[in-house]
């Protein structure tokens, strides 16, 4: 969906739906606007999902603050989003994908041509993989903030009857714990720390619930955050800043999720003797500083973890039959109209959690 007055012109109708629709684009760093994006028509692979809640991430804020997500650097006017839900409208062409009518979710990766050189289980380390969203690569490659989108078949998972849209919005940030989590492998009764408890944290926790940790302890800077851990699933909460309660955890298992070096530091500390410490949270470009000599005799594994793979078809499982409970890792609530606004308390992060869009047209129109 570029944003080129060419490409608007050029796109082409598709029968029974609009020739454009509402989406949310970073434009330059504190540029963000609702445009009028065009609706061309869907490649044979490509189903056209008319979207019903998407929620905010950490890299969608990102692009808006800073014009840029990490080393992706925005050179072109970006359609944002790649966790939601919705309903196809159009099944692909060539018979592949959801029938019209059936309520998705979206694994929003594509895996680059190198997939081949890597384990088939991890397409997500492939050189060249492509998310929705993503200012990585140029041409960039557009999220699903906007009402109608052209989505490759093969990205769409049907959702389970019960399972509602709303609740489907969490299905990828909830991948991305839940494979932050099986990097740590089997943790059944035993004891987890969970440094960073924004949404992805939040999440971590509910997915070592599920999963049988014997004690979940979850840290944060601000009170908000860890009300969420504890509704979730977290048996403990403690501050950022009580680094001896930290250090006095000895977890077994630690997911690092708040994406900077002293929570890092954290971690290591919290960690017992041989435990494994989970990185997912995105620490900057560059050198960092790490409490290395701590892991080496303490004989840590630290472990990467990067997006997901599969695991988005256990996550759509468990919600589906009630073993994972997340709703209140979701905070806030707002029209695609107010979408400015609902930026602005994503981005307050000791006030809200995961903060939602809503989609749906306005008074039906």
């Amino acid at each position: 969906m570029s944003m080129s007055p060419e490409s608007v012109s050029a796109a082409l109708p598709v029968a029974g739906l609009p020739v454009s629709g509402p989406a949310v684009v970073a434009h330059a760093a504190g540029d963000l606007r609702i445009d009028d994006v065009p609706v061309p028509a869907p490649a044979a692979g490509e189903a056209v999902v008319e979207v019903a809640f998407g929620g905010i991430c950490g890299s969608d804020l990102h692009y808006w603050l800073h014009g840029a997500a990490g080393e992706s650097i925005l050179k072109a006017p970006l359609v944002l989003g790649h966790e939601i839900s919705g309903t196809v409208v159009r099944a692909a062409a060539d018979g592949t994908g959801p029938a019209a009518g059936t309520a998705v979710a979206v694994h929003p990766a594509t895996p680059g041509p190198g997939a081949a050189r890597y384990p088939a289980d991890r397409p997500n380390l492939s050189p060249g993989c492509t998310y929705l969203g993503s200012a990585a690569r140029y041409p960039h490659t557009d999220g699903a903030f906007s009402r109608y989108v052209n989505l490759p078949a093969r990205m769409l998972r049907a959702l389970p009857e019960g399972l509602s849209l709303r609740t489907a919005a969490l299905i990828e940030p909830a991948s991305v714990a839940w494979h932050a989590v099986s990097r740590a492998g089997d943790v059944a009764g035993k004891t987890a720390l969970v440094i960073g408890s924004g949404p992805i944290g939040a999440l971590a926790v509910a997915v070592l619930k599920r999963a049988g940790a014997a004690r979940i302890v979850a840290v944060d800077m601000h009170p908000k955050p860890l009300e969420i851990a504890a509704a979730v699933g977290a048996d403990e909460v403690l501050a950022a800043g009580d680094a001896e309660a930290i250090a006095a955890v000895e977890a077994d298992v630690v997911i690092e999720s708040s994406g900077n070096h002293h929570g890092l530091a954290s971690a290591i500390q919290g960690a017992t003797r041989g435990g494994t410490v989970v990185m997912v949270g995105l620490l900057p470009s560059g050198p960092q500083p790490v409490l290395i000599s701590l892991a080496i005799t303490r004989e840590l594994e630290l472990k990467g973890s990067f997006r997901f793979n599969d695991e988005i078809d256990n996550v759509i499982a468990a919600l589906a039959d009630g073993t994972l409970f997340v709703d209140p890792v979701v905070t806030h609530e707002y029209p695609l109209e107010r979408g400015i606004e609902a930026f602005e308390v994503a981005r307050k992060s000791a006030e809200s959690g995961k903060v939602l869009l809503d989609f749906s047209p306005v008074g039906g129109e």
